[in-house]
């Protein structure tokens, strides 16, 4: 640069510097010649020069906020004030006026990027004020806490509104959340009372179920099993620990006696195929008497067989109709031929069917000759009410001819 347009040293050695407003004392120079004063002072201008590059340069490229800026553009601006340097002070000035208008331009930008942000921070808040406002409601309870704790760390990390907003916004979401928390709070009390309350049911379940274990009265006991089973499902449930220690126990008291009876059952089934192979064997036997030719014969060697059935115990319920219904039938045959035998042998009997017979003879002609009169003398209705009378009587007159005919007559 230059020196003759900027500055000038006078004889008593004071340094000039030019500028648009006239010449301005610079300082005084006694240590050398007037160049030498002149490029001591063109130095400390490039100093300057150099030290506002670097202040436009972090202006345009770094985060150096308005504040810091302008105050290092005050500083410079001072020092170009006191005039301690020799060069184009005026051009100076103008890269500070335009850096400072950029400044202000950045504050400016910065501001409304600032209100666009906190605009977004405020509808982010309150988005979030409302979904926890709904979650308070909620009995997910699980995913809701978790959804609230997820729903605080994104408050966290939006901006901070003016106070006063974002205090109103922070109480509404930290009353919501509070309320969930009472309420879930709330609720699982009252499921460990429940659980509690289930617990000590269940516990009175074990004991009796334990108590029957040993039992032998199955048919009873049974079925009161089933019921403590039923009354088991209706308690609910105890808390976890608790509860599966209880069903272990109350399983395994179950287990002990529907083994027990499972052993015995066994045996019985075993004892009663057994009991129906021999019953088998004996109605075969019963079997072999018909068709009886022989009544007091097949009398004799029936009751025989029928001794030792009695003798013989209990067999498989399936089967207990089948073979009965065998045995039964043999004996039916039986009885039914003492009672012709006895029919057949008794004259009284016999005198009761006969005289049964003609008293029923007798009343089947006289409605005969009574429904004739009635139709003869145009009495249809009569006549067709003794009709039905005289059926009643011709069906028993038929059974009484029927019955007499078993005795020969």
């Amino acid at each position: 640069m230059s020196s003759e347009p900027w500055g000038r040293v006078d004889e008593a050695g004071t340094v000039y510097v030019r500028t648009a407003d006239g010449e301005q004392v610079v300082g005084s120079w006694q240590a050398g010649s007037p160049e030498e004063a002149l490029a001591y002072f063109e130095r400390k201008y490039d100093g300057l020069v150099v030290e506002i590059g670097l202040l436009e340069r972090r202006v345009k490229t770094t985060d150096l906020s308005a504040k810091d800026a302008t105050a290092a553009i005050d500083h410079i601006r001072h020092q170009l004030d006191e005039h301690h340097v020799v060069g184009d002070l005026d051009a100076l000035r103008e890269r500070l006026d335009k850096l400072a208008g950029d400044v202000d331009a950045r504050r400016e930008q910065r501001k409304a990027a600032k209100a666009v942000q906190a605009d977004e921070a405020r509808r982010a808040k309150e988005d979030l004020v409302a979904e926890a406002e709904q979650l308070a409601a909620s009995e997910q309870w699980r995913a809701a806490g978790e959804r609230l704790r997820a729903l605080v760390d994104t408050w966290k990390g939006l901006p901070r509104l003016d106070r006063k907003a974002d205090d109103e916004l922070w109480h509404r979401f930290s009353h919501a959340r509070s309320a969930f928390s009472k309420r879930r709070k709330a609720h699982f009390a009252a499921l460990d009372a429940q659980r509690e309350e289930a617990r000590q049911t269940k516990e009175k379940l074990v004991a009796e179920a334990e108590a029957l274990s040993g039992s032998t009265d199955w048919g009873p006991t049974a079925a009161r099993y089933r019921e403590l089973m039923a009354d088991w499902k209706a308690a609910g449930r105890a808390q976890r620990e608790a509860e599966e220690d209880l069903w272990n126990r109350f399983r395994g008291a179950q287990d002990i006696f529907f083994q027990g009876r499972s052993e015995v059952f066994a045996e019985r089934d075993a004892e009663q195929r057994e009991n129906l192979t021999r019953k088998e064997e004996l109605v075969v036997e019963a079997e072999k008497l018909l068709p009886i030719s022989d009544l007091k014969a097949a009398r004799a060697a029936f009751r025989s067989v029928n001794e030792r059935w009695e003798a013989v115990g209990h067999v498989p319920r399936d089967a207990r109709a089948r073979i009965e219904g065998r045995i039964h039938a043999v004996e039916r045959a039986i009885q039914e031929a003492e009672e012709a035998d006895w029919r057949r042998t008794n004259p009284e009997a016999r005198a009761r069917a006969q005289g049964l017979t003609g008293q029923l003879q007798d009343a089947v002609d006289k409605l005969r000759r009574q429904i004739d009169a009635a139709r003869a003398a145009g009495n249809n209705a009569k006549a067709d009410k003794l009709s039905k009378e005289l059926e009643g009587r011709q069906a028993l007159l038929d059974q009484a001819l029927k019955g007499l005919q078993e005795f020969g007559g």
